[in-house]
């Protein structure tokens, strides 16, 4: 049960990610038939705009988001508990050592991130170390080292960036379409009055400049709640123990909010820091109680 639901989960977030890249070439595709009359043109735009971004994100995408958490580093003498079940779920995830930050907060939560399994960082909340036992953090902490073993934390990188890159092309189309009306076979084609270039011109602009971004952004929400049920599977396979980790998150989802999380790393955490009261297709992660059904089951 266990290894199949990792391998159905590892499936799922490969045809999001493909998915993904289909909506990035659709919206290039269309940038380049709208500004240079070229759809092959945009497609390289799009794709050259991604490597771009992503190399410069990845340079050090952990120093980053842990500044943007308030998160400080610490050693093993600092926190020798926390240092050690970190080191072991490591050991038994086969994945080097990561860095160790603790966020000041009283709410529990914990996220990893980094480029690779050898520039990962993870941090927890003080409200994690208040609240949890060790059993439960280690269900916490396995779940989050199986991102780390999964390269989820690369995962998530390349899909924001080409979430950004969609939104930038999108938006910089608008703008031009606004200020110059269309591409220069457009502006030909209507001396010649061809209403149904125009027809396929209407449809083309709605689906790939408007809903575009947002279809892009529920697949992006979908890669992470795919993302939180293979980790949630992977910290019983490194732990052995589904009932750390059932504990865990159901301390963890009746607890009070953070009070202070970037919006743009709320995905990372192992439950969304910004409690709501009703679920809906823009959560960042599955509902807790789905969570804990299918750690039951295992």
């Amino acid at each position: 049960m266990l290894f199949e639901q990792i391998s159905r989960n590892k499936r799922r977030t490969a045809l999001i990610l493909t998915i993904f890249v289909l909506i990035l070439a659709l919206v290039g595709a269309a940038v380049g038939y709208f500004v240079a009359d070229s759809m092959i043109a945009g497609i390289i735009i799009a794709v050259i705009g991604t490597g771009i971004y992503l190399a410069i994100v990845l340079h050090d995408p952990a120093q980053l988001v842990m500044s943007m958490n308030n998160a400080e580093e610490i050693q093993e003498q600092d926190n020798p508990e926390l240092w050690h079940i970190v080191e072991d779920m490591a050991m038994v995830a086969r994945v080097p050592m990561p860095r160790v930050y603790i966020i000041d907060d009283a709410s529990p939560n914990a996220f990893a991130t980094g480029r690779d399994p050898e520039h990962a960082s993870v941090a927890v909340t003080r409200g994690l170390l208040e609240m949890m036992n060790r059993e439960e953090l280690e269900g916490v902490l396995g779940h989050e080292l199986s991102h780390v073993r999964n390269y989820d934390i690369l995962v998530s990188t390349i899909a924001i960036a080409m979430l950004t890159v969609i939104t930038l092309l999108t938006d910089f189309t608008s703008r031009y379409l606004f200020w110059f009306g269309g591409s220069r076979r457009d502006r030909d084609d209507d001396d010649n009055d061809n209403k149904n270039l125009e027809i396929i011109k209407i449809v083309l602009f709605v689906i790939t400049i408007l809903l575009a971004p947002l279809a892009a952004t529920l697949i992006n929400l979908a890669l992470s709640r795919n993302r939180e049920y293979l980790a949630d599977a992977g910290s019983v396979e490194l732990t052995r123990n589904p009932h750390g980790l059932i504990s865990a998150l159901k301390k963890i989802e009746n607890s009070q909010p953070m009070e202070n999380v970037s919006s743009s790393s709320r995905a990372l955490y192992i439950e969304d820091p910004v409690k709501k009261e009703h679920s809906s297709l823009f959560d960042t992660h599955p509902p807790t109680s789905e969570r804990i059904k299918r750690l039951e089951q295992m």
